[in-house]
């Protein structure tokens, strides 16, 4: 099932731990103005001129291999469909605003590739690569993140795993952005 809206937080990084409190600021602002407050909390961002076509064909893609390691990602259309739809209803809460699908991150540059036909670059090892300290940190939080809130709430889903989204991308021709 994942990690869901209840799941006690326990941030990692830097990042993290800024989000939460950004949360915490958000609520005390709605309290005060008497306002429902939802709060989205987003999986890895993706869309037209962010994704994996994108790093393939500028050469920056990268196959990490990271045992074990996993991420959700999010669309920027899902990520908009679904604050619209809360934002109508006035609906109120914490809401993992995520794909179905958590998967490896080389995962999704193979899919990219297989499905563009771009050269696929080598595998490199986690733990020898070299990466930004930003980029390390990114694959220090592990996570398989529950979306059934969200779908509880109504929203269905326009592109609900990677496949289906670089799919939508590479045949409409928006990938480039």
């Amino acid at each position: 099932r994942g990690i869901d809206e209840d799941t006690e937080c326990r941030p990692v990084s830097d990042r993290s731990q800024a989000r939460l409190a950004a949360e915490e600021d958000w609520r005390l602002a709605a309290a005060g103005a008497g306002r429902p407050l939802a709060i989205l909390r987003l999986s890895g961002i993706y869309g037209p001129g962010r994704n994996g076509f994108v790093n393939l064909a500028e050469g920056k893609a990268r196959r990490l291999i990271k045992p074990g390691q996993v991420f959700n990602r999010i669309h920027v259309a899902d990520i908009a469909g679904a604050a619209a739809m809360l934002a109508r209803g006035q609906t109120p809460g914490i809401f993992n605003v995520t794909d179905d699908e958590p998967a490896p991150p080389q995962d999704v540059v193979e899919e990219a590739a297989r499905i563009s036909g771009m050269e696929l670059p080598p595998e490199t090892d986690f733990e020898s690569a070299d990466l930004s300290p930003m980029a390390r940190s990114f694959y220090g939080e592990n996570k398989r993140v529950s979306n059934a809130r969200i779908k509880d709430a109504g929203y269905r889903f326009r592109y609900p795993d990677y496949r289906a989204a670089l799919s939508a991308l590479w045949a409409d021709g928006t990938w480039r952005g």
